[in-house]
């Protein structure tokens, strides 16, 4: 079947670009994104962003009221008081940041408060590391936010305007987490396309205190919100009698965030000729491929281009790119991974005691399978060390000689570790 050719309505001539890292990237998006707060802690290596933030803001190109405050857990509390009146708020963060703010993580999810907070993912410690693994994200799995993921800078830079629109998404209504892998994303350099800040603007209909909703005394008003002419309340004392069924409605509305993710990929594609996959999975080879490779991160970049090259020698392996972390895909990962005779998953996390986090997601999502094809975990890269082509290339070989065997043992492995 022929596709239509969709000609985007601002092409790649009329967008600009520009060298930049990761961090710089989002901060740019940020500032297309007409946010009004933006709480600022610096942390390596997310610091780049709320530092070229705050030039935006002394330059006066921004009318965000930017708040540095005394901790991560001071930066969350501020978004939150902010979101709850009705603004457009933005934090960022990274490893032990990321951890002293868990607290108000759940507090912002319950409150169905549309916050957007880029995750430069870093190792926890200790022992004390600033390099990239996904440890940090993995530990706010449960906590009821959105989870994107970016292989590369321009998509930390679409993501992240992307992210505004689907957090703030009446159906949906919760906040969301850009993810970018330290160093390997937030401090490296790359040719990206901006969009002029007119058409972002646009994107995201314009600031967040437009609503179709009209209110006597406030016409351009979010309607759930803070507002003296409404009374609501926010983060009430909630015991037996309401609670689970307010956890029950947050769990709902988590059930509409992939559509609307589809949604916006597809309109992000129509207007810059980028889009990631469905938004939630972006499959490569993976039609008739024996051996499949399921990771998320700016590790898939590498993976992709040894499975490329790989598949020039006639090996039937493929890769499929996880974009959404949260809420997890489950139909959708049984669907593109169901016809494999074996899954392996990568992931920048360690969980003692137990597989790795993303293992157990794939593993569930493929248990109803009337034929399930074998599934092995390959924790690689903590700490920051780097997956190179010829790691990932004697991986995929050894699989292939594994399924000649018909054995895969032992299920949980660790690629590139010293022994």
């Amino acid at each position: 079947m022929t596709q239509a050719v969709v000609k985007p309505q601002a092409p790649l001539e009329k967008q600009v670009m520009m060298t930049v890292n990761g961090d710089e990237a989002v901060a740019y998006a940020v500032k297309q994104s007409l946010v009004d707060v933006v709480a600022a802690y610096p942390i390596t290596p997310q610091t780049i962003i709320v530092e070229k933030f705050s030039e935006f803001v002394a330059d006066g190109e921004v009318k965000t009221e930017f708040v540095p405050v005394e901790s991560e857990h001071s930066a969350m509390s501020a978004c939150v008081g902010a979101a709850a009146a009705g603004a457009r708020a933005f934090t960022a963060t990274s490893s032990q940041g990321l951890a002293l703010m868990v607290e108000i993580l759940y507090i912002a999810s319950a409150l169905r408060l549309p916050i957007v907070m880029a995750v430069v993912n870093r190792a926890l410690s200790a022992p004390i590391n600033i390099h990239n693994d996904h440890s940090d994200a993995y530990l706010m799995r449960d906590s009821g936010w959105i989870q994107l993921f970016a292989e590369n800078v321009q998509e930390a830079y679409d993501t992240t305007i992307q992210a505004f629109k689907i957090a703030e998404d009446e159906r949906v209504l919760l906040p969301v987490a850009v993810n970018l892998d330290g160093f390997f994303l937030s401090h490296t350099l790359e040719n990206i396309y901006m969009l002029p800040d007119e058409v972002v603007h646009e994107f995201l209909g314009g600031y967040r205190k437009v609503s179709k909703v009209r209110v006597d005394y406030f016409d351009e008003e979010v309607p759930l919100a803070l507002n003296p002419a409404r009374p609501l309340s926010f983060g009430n004392l909630d015991l037996y009698d309401f609670y689970f069924e307010h956890k029950v409605q947050q769990v709902e509305a988590m059930k509409s965030v992939p559509e609307v993710v589809r949604e916006v990929n597809e309109e992000w594609f129509k207007l810059t000729g980028r889009r990631y996959g469905d938004g939630i999975l972006d499959p490569f080879e993976v039609e008739d491929a024996d051996v499949v490779l399921v990771g998320m991160g700016s590790g898939v970049g590498t993976v992709r281009s040894v499975v490329r090259r790989l598949r020039k020698e006639g090996l039937k392996v493929g890769l499929v790119k996880l974009r959404m972390f949260r809420p997890f895909p489950f139909k959708e990962v049984a669907e593109v991974l169901k016809n494999a005779k074996v899954v392996a998953v990568m992931e920048k996390g360690v969980s003692p005691g137990s597989y790795g986090p993303l293992f157990l997601e794939v593993n569930t999502a493929l248990y109803d399978l009337k034929s399930r094809p074998a599934l092995v975990n390959y924790v690689y890269g903590l700490g920051g060390r780097d997956l190179v082509p010829d790691l990932v290339e004697g991986m995929i070989r050894g699989l292939f000689k594994e399924l000649e065997k018909g054995v895969f043992e032992p299920k949980l492995r660790y690629l590139g570790v010293r022994e």
